[in-house]
C-alpha cells in the first residue's frame, strides 16, 4: 500500500527591520555542513527506509506454484506447499508461496474426448509453458498427465508418496460392475476403464464422461449414466471417499500408467527451486514410476491407445510390473508381467522390455487406432 505524506506550508511572519550591521552572516552553500544531529537524523531515516524496503523484499513469493484450477489439482498443490512449508522454513512466512492457476487445453475442451482431441500434454503444456517462461517456479502435475518427454530447459527431479492406484467404483444402483444389469450406462473419458470394463463385461455400455471429480458426481447422481469409475487417489485427496460403492482390485482394473503420482517440475538451470523440491522426493515412487514410464515410453502410447501399467515392490523387496494393451473396445487384451530387482536401471529395463514384448505379440497396426 502507498503512503501518502501531506506537507504543510509554514506560516510566514513578517521580518522585523534589523540593520544590516546587526544581522548574522550566512555561511556559503559550498562551505556549510549540516549540524552533527541532523547527519544522524537522515542516517535513521534510511535506515529506516531500507527496512521498510526489505520488508517490502519480504512479502514477494519465493516459490510460485504453478497449477490447473480443478479442486483435485489444487489439492495437490495446497499438499506440495504443506510439505514445502513443513520442510523449509523460510517458506512459513505468509506470502512466501503463492498458487498460480493455469488454464489448460484440457480444461478448454470439455466437449470431446480426450482421444478425438489428440495431441500429449493436454492437461500439462500451458504449465510447462509458464515454467518455462518464468512465470511460476515450479509445477505441480498428476504423473499421469506428463508426458514421456520433457521441454527442453524442464527437470522432474521430486515425485510426492504415491497415493492408493486403484480405481473406484461409485454407483446409486449396483454394488459392483457385475451387478450392472446389460445394457447399464457407465461413464468414463478413459479408454483405459472401457476396454477393461468391456472385456469382462461385453453387455455394459460405456460412455465418453468428462469434466472433473465434482462434475461426474452430478452427472451420476442426475441420472446421466448408472455408474462411473474415478481414481480411488483423487477421491482420497478431496475427502470424498463417502461416495465410493466399492474398491476395484489390480487384478480387476490395472491402473494408469503413474496413476495416484504427484510429479513437481522445474528449470534446469534453477538449482535453489531444484534443491527445494528434491528434498520432497519419495524415491520409492520415483522409481515405480520411473519403470511404468519407461514402459508407456517404448509402446509410444498416446490418448488413442488403451495402456495400462503399476510397479511396486513387494514383501521380498523385489519390483513387480504389470503391463496391458488393449483395443478401445476390449475385444482383445494383452498382458505382460515382470519381477526384478528394484533399482532404476533394472526397473527402466524390465518396463521397457516388457514394452517390446507387447509390441511383438500385438503385430502390425495394432496400436493405429
Amino acid at each position: 500500500m502507498a503512503i501518502a505524506f501531506t506537507m504543510k506550508s509554514s506560516v510566514q511572519h513578517p521580518v522585523l527591520s534589523v540593520p544590516a550591521s546587526l544581522r548574522p552572516s550566512r555561511p556559503s552553500p559550498t562551505s556549510w555542513s549540516p549540524p552533527a544531529v541532523l547527519r544522524r537524523r537522515n542516517a535513521t531515516a534510511a535506515r529506516n527506509a531500507l527496512a521498510v524496503e526489505q520488508e517490502v523484499e519480504a512479502k514477494v513469493s519465493l516459490v510460485r506454484i504453478g497449477t490447473r484450477g480443478s479442486p483435485l489439482a489444487l489439492a495437490q498443490a495446497y499438499e506440495t506447499r504443506d510439505k514445502l512449508i513443513a520442510t523449509h522454513s523460510e517458506l512459513a512466512e505468509e506470502g512466501a508461496i503463492e498458487i498460480v492457476v493455469i488454464k489448460t487445453t484440457g480444461d478448454k475442451i470439455l466437449n470431446q474426448p480426450l482421444a478425438d482431441i489428440g495431441g500429449k500434454g493436454l492437461f500439462t503444456k500451458e504449465i510447462d509453458e509458464a515454467l518455462l517462461e518464468g512465470k511460476v517456479d515450479i509445477a505441480v502435475h498428476s504423473m499421469k498427465d506428463v508426458p514421456t518427454y520433457l521441454p527442453d530447459g524442464m527437470i522432474l527431479p521430486c515425485n510426492l508418496p504415491r497415493e492408493d492406484v486403484r480405481d473406484a467404483f461409485i454407483s446409486l444402483t449396483a454394488k459392483s460392475l457385475a451387478e450392472l444389469p446389460p445394457g447399464s450406462v457407465v461413464g468414463t473419458a478413459s479408454l483405459r476403464r472401457q476396454c477393461q470394463i468391456l472385456h469382462r463385461y461385453s453387455s455394459l455400455k460405456v460412455i465418453n464422461f468428462r469434466g472433473n471429480v465434482q462434475t461426474r458426481l452430478r452427472k451420476l447422481n442426475d441420472g446421466e449414466v448408472q455408474a462411473t469409475l474415478l481414481a480411488l487417489a483423487g477421491l482420497k485427496r478431496l475427502n470424498m471417499t463417502e461416495n465410493v460403492t466399492a474398491i476395484l482390485s489390480i487384478e480387476e482394473m490395472l491402473p494408469a500408467i503413474a496413476q495416484g503420482a504427484i510429479g513437481i517440475a522445474c528449470r534446469t538451470n534453477d538449482e535453489k527451486m531444484a534443491n527445494y523440491i528434491a528434498s520432497l522426493n519419495h524415491e520409492e515412487t520415483r522409481l515405480a514410476v520411473t519403470c511404468e514410464r519407461a514402459f508407456l515410453e517404448t509402446l509410444d502410447g498416446s490418448c488413442r491407445t488403451p495402456i495400462a501399467g503399476y510397479a511396486h515392490r513387494d514383501g521380498d523387496g523385489n519390483c513387480v510390473f504389470r503391463g496391458l494393451v488393449a483395443s478401445p473396445n476390449g475385444a482383445r487384451v494383452l498382458e505382460v508381467s515382470r519381477t526384478g530387482l528394484y533399482a532404476v536401471d533394472d526397473m527402466v529395463a524390465m518396463g521397457k522390455d516388457a514394452g517390446k514384448e507387447l509390441i511383438s505379440r500385438a503385430g502390425p497396426g495394432f496400436f493405429d487406432w
